[in-house]
Formats: structure tokens, C-alpha cells, sequence
């Protein structure tokens, strides 16, 4: 989920019409005097939500009546003509999401500090979030309007957290009465309609495992290949969890559902062709087990709920090597793997990037020393393909395992370390820089998720911090290497 989409406050008050952000100049908009903060409030008599309702009442459209409202209060019909696929020049705010009105068990808001940056308490329940970035919804609150929209404007594929097919579990999970947590007649309709489902279960040991799981396995698998997958995550809890109902995640628990969702894989494959219920990388880490091949996870459609994230990058970095032998295999052309964000629709809002390191870091691979930096579950598995490279060049360069001090508990994934995390153990740094994961920081400001800014946290090292793409390095420094 890209926290920038749910950073507005809840409070925020909505006015009609989608808010100008950018004009392009020269463009159609720029010669019809459109400016940044003008509201776009209907195109041809029907009323614009937000940017996707801009897109689908334009779409196909040359000519068209819009109504603005502009800066300065006063209101424009603007008659305009347009060649068929024309670019109006147009950039549009972010969409302020709707909130989710759950109670969810496992949230993993509750388990955050007290004092933690405001918009990590913000939860989204968004059907067109959910198209445009993968974010799971419940659907248990959607309201009438909103499944005709995704009917309409076809919002295919949607995210769907079901949890549980039993509602009586269901409910009790998201903490609801079960005729809200029913929302199977909703589920039916978008089927009907051919809006694709990508299922989501958080497994909590003791409540939805076991045969609850099995049935809803089953019950999803029965609607494929209109729900395409389902993906089964292990529920995280920090050290600030302290409801009594939920219990953590142990390797043993880990072990058994991996051979109780392996005969259903099996069987499924049997019969759909796909394993359709994909387990999350952290339960076979946590087990001790192999991660699956490349084979296990098809087109990887629930890649970036961690599912299938530690196969693709370690095949994505044994390319990388094969690249770095002289190999006929060009790491560019690859197609073994998929493409970073499979989840965002190319209609999303993108953040621009910020700029987090001026210099640019080209080195000879076997010239200098980095300390590399990753969360304690994924440390093993980058050392080892560290440890490769460094074989195979000369280099130098130490992989750090960095514990989890800000949230505690069972989180130790890479992308929720905070800067004190980086901080307790700057000591433990050898070589000439570190390398920080770029998603650690926020992705439209340069500041980490505990609210440190990167500039503080570089001012605290006796050596330069990156925070980038460390694929991305190598395969620049691979193409300005001689040879």
C-alpha cells in the first residue's frame, strides 16, 4: 500500500469536483486557461468525484461541456473540441480515501507506537485505491453507489480481504456484526459482472487456520479463474499488540500450514491449473523451509502482499551475476520475473521522487567496501547472494542485519525499519558507505517512517548513506565498468 495515497486527514471536507494540480503548457487545457487549484465539477452535466471520474466521462469523448469552478470563485462552461485520444495536460490531486469503519483484530494500526507520524493511523477502506494501488478492502461497508462504479467504470481488478468464508469467523475478525461482515451477495454481483478478485487471507493461529482455512480456500478456489488468486499472510503483531484473543506466529504453526496448503496447491493445480493460494515468503522463512521455485508462483499476482518476493529476487540477482560472468543472459531482458508494482494500475497517482541522494554512486565492484543494511527475516538471503558476488569480483562488501526496535515483536521485514533502527547500529558498520532499502523511505518526502528525517539520519554516520535500489547500483556500476 503506498502510504502517500492515505496521508489527508480524515477530517478532511470534500468540495465538488477534482482539484487541478499541474497544466501542461501549450496543452489543450493550458489554451482553454485552466490553471493549478481550478475544480474540474462536471463534464457534460454529470458530476467528477475525483480523477477516475474525469477519465471515464472523457474517455472516447471529442466534444464536451465542462463546468469550473475557479480559484477565484467564479464558475466556467467551457465548450471544447478535442481529436479522438487527444491529452488534455492535465495532473490531478491525489484521491482522499475513504476510511475504513472495522475493528479488525489483527490491525496492524493498533499496534503502533503512541507517538507515531499521524497518517499511520490512517485506515483505508477504498474500492478505487483498491484498483489503482492493490489495497485490500473488507467491501463490508461499501455502499450501493460504490458497486455500481465498479460495475461502471469497470475498476477490475479489486483487492478483497476476506479472512474467512465462515461469516460467523469473519465477523469476529473484523469485528463487526455478521450481517455487515456478509458480503457474499456483493462478492456474487462483481463476479457476474466480470470484475476480476485477487483474495486476501491474514492468518491468525487458532481463529481462521486449520479447517477454517481449508473452506475458504475451497470456497474462493470454487470461483476461479474470476477470483484469480488468493494470497495467505501471517499476522504481524508488534510489541504494543496486547489483545489476548490473537497468538503469535511460531515456526512450528508455520510448518504445519505450509503442508496443509501444500496438498490444497496440489490439488488445485490438479484442476484450475494455478496453485491459486499462495502463502507469504515470511511463513517459509519462519519455518526454516525452501522458498518455492519460480514455477510455484505463475505471473506472481500477489507479489507484493510478499508473496513470491524473495524467489523473484533471487533469481533477478543470479541473473545479475550470470550478467556480471560474461553470460549470453542480459538481466534487461529478462522475463523470468516480474516488474516492480505489478499491483499499480498505470492510471495511479504516482509521487514524484525525491532526490534522497544528490551524488552519484559509481564505484568498481571490487574497489570499495559497503555495509548493507536489510530487516533480520531477509538478511540470510541477501548475505547469500552477497557472498556470491563478493566471490566472484573481489569485493568486500557485509550484509547487516537490523532489528526491529521501533515496532518490536514479530516485525522484521526491511521495509518498516525506522532511522533510530539504523541509528543503534551504526556502530557495526564496516567498509566506505552503507546502503539503506529505498523503500524505507517515505515515498513522496525524504524522511523514514518513524518521522527521522534521511538528512538526520546520514548526519549521524561517520560514512556516507544511500538509501537506493541496490539493483539498480549494481547495474549501473555494471555499465560503467570497463570491459
Amino acid at each position: 500500500m503506498y502510504e502517500f495515497a492515505v496521508t489527508p486527514a480524515v477530517t478532511q471536507l470534500r468540495r465538488p469536483g477534482v482539484t487541478v494540480d499541474r497544466v501542461e503548457p501549450e496543452s489543450i487545457a493550458d489554451q482553454l486557461d485552466l490553471e493549478s487549484g481550478d475544480r474540474i465539477v462536471r463534464v457534460n452535466g454529470r458530476p467528477v468525484r475525483d480523477y477516475l471520474d474525469f477519465r471515464f466521462q472523457t474517455s472516447g469523448e471529442t466534444e464536451m461541456t465542462f463546468l469550473v469552478r475557479k480559484t477565484n470563485g467564479e464558475s466556467w462552461e467551457i465548450d471544447l473540441e478535442r481529436d479522438e485520444g487527444e491529452d488534455f495536460g492535465l495532473e490531478f490531486e491525489q484521491i482522499v480515501p475513504r476510511q475504513c469503519a472495522n475493528e479488525c483484530l489483527f490491525c496492524f494500526c493498533k499496534g503502533n507506537p503512541e507517538d507515531a507520524r499521524p497518517s499511520l493511523f490512517v485506515r483505508d477502506e477504498d474500492i478505487r485505491l483498491s484498483f489503482l494501488y492493490g489495497n485490500y478492502t473488507t467491501l463490508s461497508s461499501i455502499t450501493p453507489d460504490e458497486m455500481d462504479r465498479i460495475i461502471e467504470q469497470r475498476l477490475s481488478p479489486q483487492y478483497v480481504s476476506v479472512h474467512a468464508t465462515d461469516l460467523k469467523t469473519r465477523a469476529y475478525l473484523l469485528g463487526v456484526d455478521q450481517e455487515r461482515a456478509d458480503i457474499f451477495d456483493k462478492l456474487e454481483r462483481l463476479l457476474e459482472n466480470d470484475i476480476e478478485i485477487h483474495a486476501q487471507v491474514v492468518l491468525c493461529p487458532e481463529i481462521n487456520d486449520g479447517a477454517q482455512l481449508e473452506k475458504t480456500l475451497r470456497d474462493l478456489a470454487a470461483h476461479h479463474p474470476k477470483i484469480v488468486s488468493t494470497a495467505i499472510v501471517p499476522v504481524a503483531l508488534t510489541r504494543y499488540n496486547n489483545d489476548e484473543r490473537l497468538t503469535r506466529v511460531t515456526p512450528k504453526f508455520c510448518q504445519k500450514t505450509i503442508a496443509e496448503v501444500g496438498k490444497l496447491q496440489e490439488e488445485f493445480f490438479g484442476k484450475l491449473g494455478t496453485r491459486f493460494a499462495f502463502l507469504g515468503d515470511e511463513i517459509y522463512i519462519k519455518a526454516g523451509a525452501d522458498i518455492p521455485a519460480r514455477e510455484h508462483y505463475g505471473d506472481y499476482p500477489q507479489i507484493e502482499d510478499g508473496v513470491g518476493m524473495v524467489r523473484s529476487f533471487v533469481n533477478e540477482f543470479e541473473a545479475l551475476l550470470a550478467s556480471i560472468q560474461g553470460s549470453k543472459f542480459k538481466v534487461q531482458n529478462s522475463k523470468s520475473d516480474p516488474k516492480k508494482n505489478i499491483r499499480t494500475n498505470e492510471l495511479a497517482i504516482k509521487p514524484d521522487k525525491q532526490n534522497l541522494e544528490h551524488e552519484t554512486l559509481n564505484f568498481e565492484l571490487s574497489s570499495l567496501k559497503a555495509t548493507i543494511m536489510t530487516g533480520e527475516m531477509f538478511a540470510p538471503i541477501l548475505s547469500e547472494q552477497i557472498e556470491k558476488l563478493n566471490k566472484l569480483v573481489g569485493s568486500e562488501h557485509h550484509v547487516l542485519a537490523v532489528p526491529n526496535t521501533y515496532f518490536g515483536g514479530d516485525v522484521a521485514v526491511a521495509g518498516l525499519l525506522s532511522g533510530q533502527d539504523f541509528i543503534a547500529v551504526k556502530d557495526q558498520v564496516v567498509g566506505d558507505f552503507v546502503i539503506i532499502p529505498e523503500h524505507v523511505i517515505k515515498s513522496d518526502e525524504p524522511i523514514l517512517i518513524d518521522g527521522m528525517q534521511f538528512d538526520e539520519l546520514k548526519a549521524a554516520y561517520d560514512v556516507p548513506v544511500y538509501a537506493t535500489d541496490l539493483f539498480e547500483l549494481l547495474r549501473t556500476n555494471l555499465q560503467s565498468s570497463p570491459g
